[in-house]
């Protein structure tokens, strides 16, 4: 029997040693679309937290002392950038953490206006994912800070991060066929706030919102009126509230110049997972759809 066991024990000793499968490297995102788009380039490689969830408003957002050891353990924290994330420094600040901020949307064009919220000053809109060309910019982004934590998975991140841009370049063929089909003197609508200003220009689409670039800000009763003037001097049919906006004062313009709400817009945050916008391209699916629809008078 001492044979026997002896024996085993050499056999198990030589055979092969099987490398254990590497730990997920463990991301943090700053808000759900982000966070989509993170998964899709990682793929299993990477254990994404989403700190900002569907429905979730980023420009008012408190971090939690959660969220402060999320990003004190993650290996990188992804932003887009742009002011978007107005709290994320102090937040990284006060987390300790060592892990490389990555900004999504560096490489953008900024879209750069006066906003009279702010007295005419010159102002950033931080809504760049709303062009889907610039998405493929956050793919890019993404996939090399990616390959730069986890050089082994290299090719995976190279092939996914393909493959999704092929999926982008297709949803941005779709959206202009659609918005072909719409006269340009028609392409108008109304949402809750500045969150369409990328998409406008890429599509070209006038879009008029009775707040600013943040949620933040506060219509102004003059404002309101203007805009409501405008609605009705220019026949506007689309009126659009955003998931994560209140809607009430949407639903004031409605009444006051009789167009109905067209439905909900996705601007700054995904549904959850069994509603429409799901997923960064869902989201557009569903917003030009709506759209679409609402600007032919349906």
């Amino acid at each position: 029997m001492k044979r026997i066991a002896a024996l085993l024990c050499l056999g198990l000793c030589l055979l092969p040693a099987f490398p254990r499968a590497a730990e997920p490297l463990k991301v943090v995102a700053s808000f759900s679309i982000l966070g989509d788009m993170v998964k899709n380039v990682g793929g299993d490689r990477v254990d994404v937290i989403t700190l900002v969830g569907p429905g979730g408003d980023t420009h008012v957002y408190q971090p939690t002392p959660a969220d402060a050891k999320n990003v004190a353990r993650a290996g990188l924290v992804f932003v887009s950038g742009l002011g978007f994330e107005g709290w994320m420094d102090r937040l990284v600040k006060t987390s300790g953490g060592t892990g490389r901020l990555v900004v999504a949307s560096e490489g953008v064009t900024p879209l750069i206006c006066a906003s009279e919220e702010q007295d005419n000053r010159m102002v950033t809109d931080p809504h760049a994912w709303q062009d889907l060309q610039n998405g493929k910019i956050y793919v890019a982004n993404i996939a090399r800070a990616l390959i730069q934590a986890d050089p082994a998975g290299a090719a995976v991140y190279t092939a996914n991060a393909a493959a999704y841009t092929q999926k982008i370049e297709a949803m941005d063929a779709w959206v202009k066929a659609e918005f072909a089909t719409i006269a340009p003197g028609e392409r108008k609508m109304i949402t809750s706030h500045d969150a369409f200003g990328y998409f406008g220009r890429a599509y070209g689409m006038t879009i008029l919102s009775p707040l600013g670039y943040s949620t933040e800000s506060e219509a102004s009763a003059l404002n309101v009126g203007k805009l409501i003037r405008q609605i009705k001097q220019e026949k506007v049919k689309a009126l659009f509230v955003e998931n994560m906006s209140d809607p009430r004062l949407i639903e004031r313009i409605g009444k006051e110049t009789g167009v109905t709400p067209g439905g909900t817009l996705y601007s700054d945050a995904l549904s959850p997972p069994d509603g429409p916008g799901a997923t960064y391209l869902d989201m557009f699916k569903n917003n030009v759809t709506l759209m679409v629809a609402a600007m032919r008078g349906r």
